[in-house]
């Protein structure tokens, strides 16, 4: 259970900000709490507990989220036979990994998400092509096992850790599936939303979160959120292309820094 919490006002209005901005990128490729959860590390007091700090972090994601696929849905229809196994084993995988939070050691992670996102970016830019048109690979029980496998890894991912999960629900839906991007867009918002979801349960019973500070940042990632989903809607699939491209690579350039910092201050 936690206390209370009193930031500076200058600090409140940087973590709003941040929060606006994670908004804007998560709403159109994923990645905002690459954003997002750094900006509330540096914001938030040291001795704040990590389930704290993650569950204080799902507020205004699952608020941003929300009315992105809420935009989306009311312009991209839906392949709902794809949907319901996404979302139902997103959640699941997204409870399980909330509960591991108190095990987290998060320096061991960031060279596992370095990775990851060097892979993505890597893959996505060798393969012009990919996710521009719509090219369904797998169809009946073979489509609900990849979707399935989909929700429960990069869900166990968010609740455990939480940032790039937008990134890696779309790259998934992209590669694996063959959707073209604004299809894989909505459908990764409603499985990350569900992730949010499931991981907010897991920590608002347990007492870690702060929800002023929680809704005063989600307002703002909403706003971020609405804005981003009305462009992606407008430019269509070569932009959220080339916008999921420069989100890798400076979320690559950000984790790097994590990485290398330390280092040169030792």
């Amino acid at each position: 259970m936690v206390t209370g919490l009193e930031l500076p006002l200058l600090t409140i209005l940087a973590l709003v900000g941040a929060s606006f901005l994670a908004g804007w990128v998560d709403s159109i490729v994923g990645g905002g709490g690459l954003i997002q959860l750094p900006a509330l590390l540096i914001g938030l007091p040291a001795d704040a507990p990590v389930p704290t700090i993650a569950g204080t972090n799902k507020v205004p994601s699952a608020m941003g989220t929300s009315v992105a696929a809420l935009t989306y849905l009311r312009r991209i229809r839906i392949p709902w036979a794809a949907l319901i196994p996404l979302v139902a084993f997103s959640a699941l995988g997204s409870s399980l990994g909330a509960q591991l939070t108190h095990f987290l050691d998060r320096s061991a992670f960031t060279p596992l998400v370095l990775g990851a996102i060097v892979g993505v970016g890597w893959y996505t830019w060798r393969r012009p092509h990919l996710g521009l048109h719509h090219q369904v690979r797998h169809t009946g029980w073979r489509a609900m096992a990849w979707l399935s496998a989909i929700g429960l890894a990069v869900g166990l991912w968010d609740g455990f850790i939480g940032p790039g999960t937008g990134s890696f629900f779309l790259i998934g839906i992209v590669a694996v599936m063959g959707f073209e991007f604004l299809t894989a867009t909505v459908l990764a918002k409603l499985a990350n939303l569900a992730t949010n979801l499931a991981a907010i349960a897991v920590f608002g019973l347990s007492g870690h979160i702060w929800w002023g500070l929680g809704v005063a940042m989600g307002l703002a990632n909403l706003t971020g959120g609405l804005l981003g989903a009305t462009m992606a809607l407008r430019h269509g699939n070569g932009f959220v292309r080339t916008v999921f491209l420069v989100v890798i690579v400076g979320l690559g350039l950000r984790l790097s820094w994590d990485m290398i910092a330390p280092l040169l201050g030792s």
